[in-house]
C-alpha cells in the first residue's frame, strides 16, 4: 500500500541512525532532526517546525504501533534546493487499512488520532509503505522555500 511520493531527491548528506525502543528515543529523533535542519539547510523557523513535528509524530508511531524500530535522517537536494529527507521503519504488524489510518480523529492507541494524517500534510513528499504483518517504512521529505 503506498501513498506516492515524487523521487526526485539525491543524498548529500550522510545518513544518521536513531533507534527508536522507548520514549527518551523519540526526543533523540527530534533533537537529531532540529540539528540537521539547522546545520545543513535553509528551512525557516516554520518549517523546521513542522518538520520536527511531523518526525515527533512519526517516531511515536513507531514506537507504538510498531513496537519500535528506526528513524533515518539525512540531508538530500533535487538540484536546486536542499531539503530533509526522515525515514522511519518498523517490523510491526503494519497498516491494515490506510484510508483509516489517515482518517482524522481515527485512533487505536487512545490519541488524538492525528499524528498519521497530520505528519502527512506538514511535510512536502510523503511516502507510506506497508503489507499486514510486514512492518511500514514511512519516508517524508522537508525543502527548502
Amino acid at each position: 500500500m503506498t501513498t506516492p511520493v515524487a523521487n526526485t531527491s539525491a543524498s548529500i548528506g550522510a545518513v544518521e541512525v536513531q533507534e527508536i525502543a522507548g520514549d527518551d528515543d523519540v526526543v533523540r529523533v527530534r533533537q537529531l532532526v532540529r540539528a540537521q535542519a539547522v546545520a545543513a539547510t535553509r528551512l525557516s523557523l516554520v518549517d523546521q517546525t513542522k518538520l520536527v513535528t511531523a518526525a515527533s509524530e512519526l517516531a511515536r508511531n513507531t514506537l507504538l504501533h510498531g513496537g519500535g524500530g528506526r528513524a533515518e535522517v539525512q540531508i538530500v537536494t533535487n538540484g536546486r534546493r536542499k531539503g530533509v529527507r526522515i525515514v522511519f521503519t518498523d517490523s510491526g504488524p503494519g497498516i491494515p487499512d490506510l484510508d483509516l489510518a489517515f482518517t482524522d480523529g481515527y485512533t487505536t492507541k487512545g490519541g488524538l488520532g492525528l499524528g498519521l494524517s497530520g505528519a502527512r500534510r506538514l511535510m512536502d513528499e510523503f511516502d507510506l509503505q506497508t503489507a499486514p504483518g510486514q512492518g511500514t517504512t514511512v519516508t517524508a521529505v522537508k525543502w527548502e522555500r
